[in-house]
């Protein structure tokens, strides 16, 4: 009988402490905040839209230049989606390009009680934002991640790297290279390969890189390409051309 009781206290004390925890405010640390997990980043699941977030995509796409009607959709039916809608909304018009709706459905999704820094949630924005070489709206981004101590592993710097330098855009480029180059994160040969790749139509910087990948992996190799491919590219398009 006395066993039972310890064991009974000792459940009791257990889901006492589970309370406690549950309702603890959240504080941000940003060396766990900032490199999320894979398998527990919301930003990494399959996101699929219910009906409702589907009809919130169409309308916001519908009234985004009629300022009173849009403001009425964001404050009727975005602010009561569900977090799984907001995150599938979100991504929606970040595939179809629709840099100012995205925008806006990112400071909505930073303002919810739910949100925690994540370095995914942030990479698809400035990835999107790349592609549609919006530089202001990237500069914004990157300063509030900077404010949320968000930190990208090697791995995610190389890719946002890369679809910077394919996008046109060398000195944003260079800009996230610098930060990438005194990160905590162990540099990986990998990342450098990637950013050597894309920037083969850039020889200066490339130049810079390169020394920098060298003197990280002094016993790997670098392809360097041929000085004139870019002349022989633009021959064999004068002769098509012709």
């Amino acid at each position: 009988m006395r066993s039972r009781a310890v064991d009974l206290l000792r459940v009791a004390s257990i889901h006492v402490q589970l309370r406690l925890l549950s309702s603890a405010p959240y504080t941000h640390n940003p060396r766990i905040g900032s490199s999320s997990s894979p398998s527990l980043s919301i930003w990494r699941r399959r996101k699929e839209m219910g009906k409702e977030g589907l009809m919130v995509v169409k309308e916001l796409k519908r009234l985004e230049h009629q300022p009173l009607q849009f403001e009425r959709l964001m404050k009727n039916h975005v602010s009561r989606l569900l977090k799984s809608d907001l995150v599938a909304v979100l991504t929606e018009l970040q595939r179809q390009n629709l840099v100012s709706l995205s925008m806006k459905m990112y400071n909505v999704v930073r303002k919810e009680s739910w949100y925690r820094p994540d370095m995914f949630f942030y990479r698809d924005m400035l990835m999107m934002l790349a592609r549609n070489k919006k530089v202001d709206d990237i500069t914004v981004v990157w300063n509030d991640l900077k404010k949320e101590g968000v930190i990208f592993d090697q791995h995610t710097f190389g890719d946002l790297i890369r679809s910077f330098l394919d996008s046109g855009l060398p000195k944003v480029a260079i800009m996230v290279y610098d930060e990438m180059r005194c990160s905590s994160d162990p540099p990986r040969s990998l990342s450098y390969r990637v950013i050597l790749k894309g920037l083969i139509p850039y020889p200066e910087l490339r130049e810079k890189v390169k020394d920098d990948f060298l003197e990280l992996f002094p016993d790997m190799l670098v392809y360097d390409p041929p000085d004139d491919i870019f002349d022989d590219e633009g021959s064999r398009d004068s002769e098509d051309d012709a």
